[in-house]
């Protein structure tokens, strides 16, 4: 299994005492498999995809990424790691208002100052015409749609072509056609480029077109 999630646990400190959030999440998904995670608010749905984006340390347990355990690595290796095998795609689109939608694609490759801009450029408009973007280029996200910024964010997850795409609350923001639409086109995508897609959701509607559904209940995934 290219993601592999063992016994994961989280808690966090509180006055009265440590709180569980996660209390042994196990998890298997290969390259081209998607799962939707569902729960009420506040069950650890975004704790759990914080912790697989190594955006948060997990208290015990293990996660490996195509072989790889990322908790593993050091402060340096583990931002590129983060950088080139995993994509986010959040709620709020978290664009940058100052740049252009062609510029936003690219930002995550900004840290490599040896790649070549021109084929990056070329990867970040040919992303941008498979989301129906491309006349888009120079527009700024003040001037976009909610659907058209949650577009180009699904671009910008995927200018490093990433194994594992996470997802929280994608269409959460979005009009139902809206939601529908962009819904539609991460799921394309996913199935075109053969990553891994967890989505953490509260529209049973996105979780039934994603197929394989999760509850997080009392800290562990269940199927649902």
């Amino acid at each position: 299994m290219a993601l592999l999630v063992e016994n994961l646990r989280k808690e966090y400190p509180t006055r009265s005492g440590p709180l569980p959030v996660l209390d042994g999440v196990t998890l298997q998904l290969d390259r081209g498999q998607a799962a939707a995670v569902m729960g009420p608010s506040g069950s650890g749905k975004s704790t759990l995809l914080h912790i697989l984006g190594t955006l948060d340390h997990l208290d015990s347990g293990k996660v490996s990424l195509d072989g790889t355990d990322p908790f593993a690595l050091n402060a340096k290796d583990l931002a590129g790691f983060r950088n080139r095998r995993i994509g986010f795609v959040f709620q709020d689109h978290h664009l940058l208002p100052q740049c252009t939608v062609l510029e936003n694609v690219l930002i995550p490759t900004l840290v490599n100052t040896s790649a070549n801009k021109a084929e990056l450029q070329t990867t970040a408009r040919n992303l941008l015409e498979r989301v129906g973007m491309l006349h888009r280029l120079e527009h700024r996200p003040a001037e976009l749609s909610g659907g058209e910024r949650q577009r180009v964010a699904v671009a910008r997850a995927l200018i490093h072509k990433p194994l594992l795409l996470l997802a929280d609350e994608p269409t959460g923001n979005l009009d139902r056609k809206s939601a529908t639409a962009v819904a539609e086109l991460l799921l394309e995508l996913h199935t075109q480029e053969q990553t891994i897609l967890l989505v953490v959701t509260h529209s049973l509607e996105l979780a039934n077109m994603i197929g394989t559904k999760y509850e997080m209940a009392e800290g562990r995934l269940v199927s649902a």
